[in-house]
C-alpha cells in the first residue's frame, strides 16, 4: 500500500528510527536484516536486498525484505556476483535505473525472481573495503525513484557501513573472549584434578605391586584408589559448575542460545530452529541452568535422534519465570529406556540443574513420536 507523501518531519523521523534501529544490533546478520528492512520502508519499495561478498565470487550473505519465504526457495541459490550486483560491488557512485530489464547487464535472474523495473543500488564501503551491496526496486508510485531517495539512500549506506563494522567487531570480540574461556576453563581443570590424578596413578601401581605378596594391603590400595576418584570427580564437576559461560554475562540467555542454535544448524544435516515468546531475562543462576539444560538436549537430539529437525522454544510462564523445550522427530524411545539411560544421556545432570534452580525437568518420548525435553524455572 502507498504510504503517500512525506513531510520534512516525518521524513526525518522516519530517518531517525531507521538509524536507531541499526545500531542497536550487535549480531551481523541482524544488522543486515535490520539494514534492508529500513531501506524499503524509507524509500517506499516493494523489494529490498543487500549482499555481503565472499572470496569466491558469489555472495556469504543475502538478505531480502518483501519477498516471501515460499518465494525464496523457489529462487534458489544465493546469487553469484555477475551483471548488474557485481556493478554495486565495483563502484563508488549509487545506480539508478528506470527499468532494470533494459539494462545490458541484467542477466541471470530465475524463472522464479519476481518482475522488477525500476532499480536503485549502491555499494556500502567502509574506507576502501566493500562490505556489501544495497538493492531496491519497484518504487511504489508513478515516477520511481527520485533524487530524493537516492541521497536517503547514500545516508543510510554510510550508516549501515558503521553498523556493520561494529557488528563484526562485537562478534569478533565475542569469539575472543569465547576462546579465553576456553583457555581459562583448561588451566581450571588441569589445576583441579592434575594432582589427584597423579596420586590416583601412584595409588593404583602400588596395588598392582602389592596383588600377590600382601593382598591385604593391595585392598587398602584399591580402596584408596576409589577415594582419589571420587574427589577428582566432585573437584571436577565443582570446577565445571563454578564456571559461568561468559556468552551469558555479555548477551544474556536469549542472544546466548540463539547463537548457538544458529552454529549448530550450520554444522550439521538436522534443521535447528529457536524461537523466544516473552522472555526477557532471568536471574543469572535459572539463566545458566537453562543454557547447559538446553545445550545437552541439543547434544543428545543431534547425537542420538536421527532426527531431521531439532526445535528449542523459551517461552514465558504466567507465573514469571521460562519454559524451555527441546524438541526432535527423531527415533525416541520407550520410558523404561529413558531410566536406564538416565546417566548416559545426562539426564541425571539435567535434573540436578533443574533442582538448583527449584525448576522441574520433565521428559517425553516414545518410539518413533522422538523426543521433548522441557525445563520449567522459576523466575526468581
Amino acid at each position: 500500500m502507498d504510504a503517500g507523501p512525506r513531510g520534512p518531519r516525518s521524513g526525518l523521523a522516519a530517518v531517525s528510527t531507521a538509524l536507531l534501529a541499526m545500531s542497536r544490533r550487535l549480531e551481523v546478520r541482524d544488522v543486515l536484516r535490520t539494514i534492508v528492512a529500513s531501506a524499503r520502508e524509507l524509500l517506499d519499495a516493494e523489494y529490498a536486498a543487500l549482499g555481503v561478498p565472499d572470496d569466491h565470487g558469489g555472495f556469504a550473505q543475502f538478505v531480502v525484505d518483501g519477498i516471501s519465504e515460499e518465494r525464496w526457495r523457489a529462487i534458489g541459490p544465493l546469487p553469484r556476483q555477475h551483471g548488474i550486483l557485481a556493478a554495486m560491488l565495483h563502484q563508488d557512485a549509487p545506480e539508478r535505473l528506470a527499468d532494470v530489464r533494459k539494462d545490458p547487464r541484467f542477466e541471470g535472474w530465475p524463472a522464479a525472481h519476481p518482475d522488477m523495473s525500476d532499480f536503485l543500488g549502491l555499494p556500502i564501503r567502509d574506507g576502501e573495503e566493500t562490505l556489501g551491496a544495497l538493492f531496491l526496486a519497484n518504487k511504489r508510485g508513478p515516477h520511481g525513484f527520485t533524487d530524493e531517495d537516492e541521497d536517503l539512500l547514500s545516508l543510510l549506506a554510510q550508516h549501515a557501513a558503521i553498523a556493520l563494522t561494529n557488528a563484526r567487531l562485537y562478534e569478533r570480540s565475542r569469539e575472543l573472549t569465547i576462546a579465553e574461556e576456553r583457555s581459562r576453563l583448561a588451566h581450571e581443570l588441569h589445576d583441579a584434578v592434575s594432582q589427584k590424578l597423579f596420586s590416583l596413578r601412584l595409588t593404583a601401581q602400588a596395588a598392582a605391586a602389592l596383588v600377590d605378596r600382601d593382598p591385604a594391603r593391595a585392598k587398602d590400595e584399591l580402596q584408596q584408589v576409589a577415594t582419589l576418584a571420587a574427589e577428582a570427580a566432585d573437584e571436577l564437576r565443582a570446577a565445571v559448575t563454578e564456571l559461568r559461560p561468559a556468552a551469558l554475562d555479555e548477551d544474556g540467555l536469549i542472544a546466548t542460545l540463539r547463537g548457538q542454535v544458529r552454529v549448530l544448524d550450520r554444522a550439521h544435516t538436522a534443521q535447528v530452529t529457536f524461537t523466544c515468546d516473552g522472555v526477557r531475562a532471568l536471574p543469572a543462576a535459572q539463566e545458566e541452568a537453562v543454557l547447559r539444560v538446553a545445550q545437552e538436549a541439543l547434544h543428545n537430539a543431534l547425537r542420538h535422534s536421527q532426527g531431521e529437525r531439532i526445535e528449542v522454544t523459551l517461552t514465558r510462564r504466567e507465573t514469571g519465570g521460562a519454559v524451555l523445550r527441546v524438541t526432535d522427530d527423531g527415533a525416541g524411545f520407550s520410558p523404561p529406556t529413558v531410566r536406564r539411560a538416565g546417566r548416559h544421556l545426562g539426564l541425571v545432570s539435567m535434573r540436578d540443574r533443574a533442582a538448583g534452580v527449584g525448576g522441574r525437568l520433565t521428559v517425553r518420548s516414545e518410539p518413533g513420536t522422538g523426543t521433548t525435553i522441557e525445563l520449567e524455572v522459576p523466575g526468581g
